[in-house]
């Protein structure tokens, strides 16, 4: 019998097993540290995103939440070793859009879990608009210049937080309007890609906004231009893809997602806590910053909102054509 099916199996009997104990074992929780995997490198918007949502966990559950970093094949490394762990309530993973959207259709068979049915997902924490950012020594400035710069001979590198990500996807709807390949650069994380742009590796990046904010601001990087229905609030000063003639829009959501079995009122409190935790104003206002808009969804909310984006990325995803090596 293979993990998938005995972890079903296990769903299942914990389905049965009587509410007056489960919450007798939810009481007793938590009791012990609580493991957040973060399927990214250090320094990326997963990684920020979890160690805010985590610092206010800690003081809500009384207990410390241990972000541990599992980089590697489309956030699905991470996100696979999460799916076998035991469904105690001692370990998570940060659910995002490449993890539970994306991979599992880019890398086919090779994702040995199912982005719905061995999770139990528990909270919406943050969605925010992908962004695209210069060197500044890169000679780019819009999106128009990068059109250029693609067109030439050699043309036009840009990095992203690796394979499988939003970003990734932006890289290829717009060679897809450019008309010509842009060249894909993947890289670990969105850490690694930011210090390669950074120190002129790499000339462009994909990004999500969060991880891009502080660079921005500090000059060491040049936006051209973000992918939001409308400017942001944040930044009204940087041009829309769709005001420079590319009709795209791509939003990153990130959550909190237990291995499918866990007890259902423990999945439940983790809503409580993490929405309680996304209400502070501090918290909030943190989010803005960087350029997000912090969820509010039920248990149920967030489990539909991933089925939604697993139905709706993975056609995407194949009718463009993208592929890992």
């Amino acid at each position: 019998m293979s993990w998938a099916i005995r972890r079903r199996a296990l769903f299942a009997a914990s389905a049965m097993v009587p509410m007056t104990v489960q919450r007798a074992f939810a009481q007793a929780w938590p009791s012990q540290n609580i493991k957040l995997v973060v399927p990214f490198a250090p320094g990326g918007t997963t990684d920020i995103v979890a160690r805010l949502v985590a610092s206010g966990l800690q003081e809500r559950l009384g207990v410390v939440v241990v972000v541990e970093n599992r980089a590697g094949a489309g956030a699905t490394i991470g996100s696979e070793a999460v799916a076998r762990s035991a469904p105690d309530g001692y370990t998570m993973v940060m659910s995002n859009i490449a993890s539970h959207a994306i991979s599992p259709a880019l890398y086919g068979h090779r994702v040995r879990y199912d982005p719905v049915r061995d999770f139990a997902h528990a909270a919406l924490v943050v969605t925010n608009p992908s962004v695209w950012v210069a060197n500044p020594n890169a000679g780019l400035r819009t999106l128009a210049d990068v059109a250029a710069k693609a067109r030439a001979p050699g043309g036009l590198d840009v990095a992203t937080s690796g394979v499988g990500s939003s970003n990734h996807m932006m890289v290829v709807e717009m060679s897809r309007l450019l008309g010509v390949e842009l060249n894909h650069i993947p890289f670990r994380g969105a850490g690694p890609a930011m210090q390669a742009v950074i120190a002129g590796q790499v000339p462009v990046m994909s990004d999500s906004l969060p991880s891009s904010v502080a660079h921005i601001r500090q000059g060491s990087v040049v936006p051209l231009g973000m992918a939001s229905a409308q400017r942001h609030q944040a930044f009204p000063d940087i041009p829309t893809f769709r005001e420079q003639g590319f009709d795209v829009a791509s939003e990153s959501w990130f959550g909190l997602s237990f291995p499918a079995g866990t007890p259902a009122v423990i999945v439940e409190r983790m809503n409580r806590e993490t929405r309680a935790v996304l209400a502070d104003p501090d918290i909030r206002a943190r989010f803005v910053e960087l350029g997000g808009a912090s969820g509010d969804l039920s248990v149920d909310g967030y489990t539909d909102f991933v089925r939604r984006e697993v139905a709706a990325w993975a056609p995407l995803v194949r009718a463009s054509g993208a592929s890992v090596d």
